[in-house]
């Protein structure tokens, strides 16, 4: 039985999920082949969320916030340098940032990464999960459907998942946003302006000029995503 199999018997998707992607130009976009597991599983499922917890990027995803092949994954990869240099004392990487390519992301600011290590093979990716792009990581030595299906039966404790993630049980909640959009990091850079009103809107100290903090940038992509 595959983890996949075992996924949607514990966790239904939806009947009707939108259509597959073309895998073969998304990873030319990417410039790497995907594991099998996660080319099926958002297949299968389609966008949305796990326990109103869990979002897994898609390639061409309604939002920029949740685009495999958008802007964010190179983005974090560029924030995650940037908080370490500014800490008093940066922390060690589990993985070299180059190797870390984002694909999900938590209602709490967590990330998921798969470790992208060795290159051509990526059914042996794990999943590394970082807490608001700073410290502490956990790495899961698994594919993405069986960090799902850890998770979702308490098998496994990421130790920055809330204790009451599973309180109102095991299910996955369709993305009301289904039509996909093709974009290239340089097409949708952030709009600092809207990102700016939104912050000062919401009680943030945030003059109209300069550099947004990378919390207030998190903050937004959390609110802006889904």
């Amino acid at each position: 039985m595959t983890a996949l199999t075992t996924l949607t018997a514990l966790c239904p998707p939806p009947a009707s999920p939108p259509q597959g992607s073309d895998w073969s130009d998304v990873e030319n976009t990417l410039g790497v082949a995907l594991p099998q597991d996660y080319k099926q599983l958002v297949d299968t499922y389609g966008p949305g969320q796990f326990c109103d917890f869990i979002t897994l990027y898609h390639p061409g995803a309604p939002s920029e916030w949740a685009d495999l092949t958008g802007p964010m994954p190179t983005r974090l990869r560029e924030q995650i340098e940037e908080v370490r240099q500014v800490a008093e004392r940066p922390w060690p990487l589990p993985h070299p940032v180059e190797e870390l390519q984002a694909m999900g992301v938590t209602e709490n600011g967590d990330y998921l990464f798969w470790a992208t290590r060795p290159t051509d093979a990526p059914g042996r990716w794990p999943v590394a999960v970082n807490e608001a792009l700073g410290a502490p990581w956990f790495t899961y030595d698994g594919t993405v459907s069986e960090f799902l299906v850890s998770v979702l039966r308490n098998d496994v404790q990421v130790p920055m998942f809330p204790g009451g993630l599973l309180d109102r049980g095991v299910f996955f909640t369709p993305s009301s946003l289904h039509s996909p959009v093709t974009a290239t990091a340089s097409e949708v850079p952030i709009d600092t302006h809207r990102v700016r009103k939104w912050a000062q809107g919401r009680g943030y100290d945030l003059p109209d000029r300069g550099r947004i903090p990378l919390e207030i940038v998190r903050a937004w992509e959390r609110a802006n995503r889904r």
